[in-house]
């Protein structure tokens, strides 16, 4: 999904110009696969603990791999994805990797238990994947604004997943524990209509052709999202997530007929 992120979102900054730039989509590729593994051993090694009970099947609890060898592979994913993103001779592609590596390795070790900070967090890191993708084709600057947007959006989506999981949410302090399920939700649902204010712009500034009007329909489920948190936090994450897919498909489309 990494992967695949990353070539939709240099698609989307360079459209059919994108078959100009394939050594560095390549390393991209590359960067993503050794960033995820690195990242994803890194929370295993984290949460051994939780998950002995939580999730007891995955291989840590089950003795299938030493902790020591889940923080060695942590560590080397991250480490590896940065040093191969300098042979895409890209200084900004290697901040972005560098800054996004600093921000998974804090989340893990500090800011996971301190919940809106945290939420932020992952929205960064969420957003930064258009930021990279662009950065790889040499046009990060159009791919700002959608940045902003699933940025925006996956913040109310994580405070609708805390909102979830406030009954299993041992050790942590998120947002909901904070100020309390409703407050939580007002501030989760401002940041969908954020989401859904920023869509518009790419229109006003005309950045993709007609199609991208199918955005439209994910500001709806996002709205829909927003009012339906106050009762449902778990049906409004999915939907965010649905909509997320959507406007997805709406960049890409908009890209297609203006290229």
């Amino acid at each position: 999904m990494g992967i695949l992120g990353v070539i939709v979102s240099a698609f989307i900054a360079v459209g059919f110009d994108i078959g100009d730039h394939i050594q560095n989509l390549i390393i991209s590729c590359a960067v993503i696969l050794a960033f995820m593994a690195g990242g994803n051993s890194l929370n295993d090694y984290i949460d051994r603990e939780i998950d002995k009970t939580a999730h007891p099947d995955r291989p840590l609890p089950k003795g299938e791999i030493k902790p020591r060898t889940a923080l060695i592979i942590g560590i080397s994913g991250l480490a590896a994805a940065s040093l191969l993103s300098i042979a895409m001779m890209s200084v900004m592609v290697t901040v972005i990797v560098a800054v996004a590596a600093a921000l998974m390795v804090s989340y893990e070790l500090f800011l996971k238990q301190r919940g809106f900070v945290g939420n932020i967090t992952i929205a960064v890191l969420t957003g930064m994947i258009f930021l990279f993708g662009g950065a790889a084709v040499n046009n990060i600057e159009g791919n700002i604004i959608i940045a902003a947007m699933a940025a925006l959006v996956s913040v109310g989506r994580e405070i609708a997943k805390d909102i979830q999981d406030m009954e299993s949410d041992e050790g942590r302090s998120t947002l909901p524990m904070m100020i309390g399920v409703r407050n939580a939700s007002a501030v989760a649902a401002v940041f969908f209509v954020s989401g859904v204010i920023l869509s518009i712009w790419p229109l006003v500034d005309q950045t993709f052709g007609p199609l991208y009007c199918i955005v439209f329909a994910a500001d709806a489920i996002f709205i829909y999202s927003a009012f339906i948190i106050f009762r449902k936090a778990d049906v409004s994450q999915k939907m965010a997530k649905i909509a997320m897919f959507i406007a997805l498909i709406a960049f890409v489309l908009g890209v297609v007929l203006w290229a």
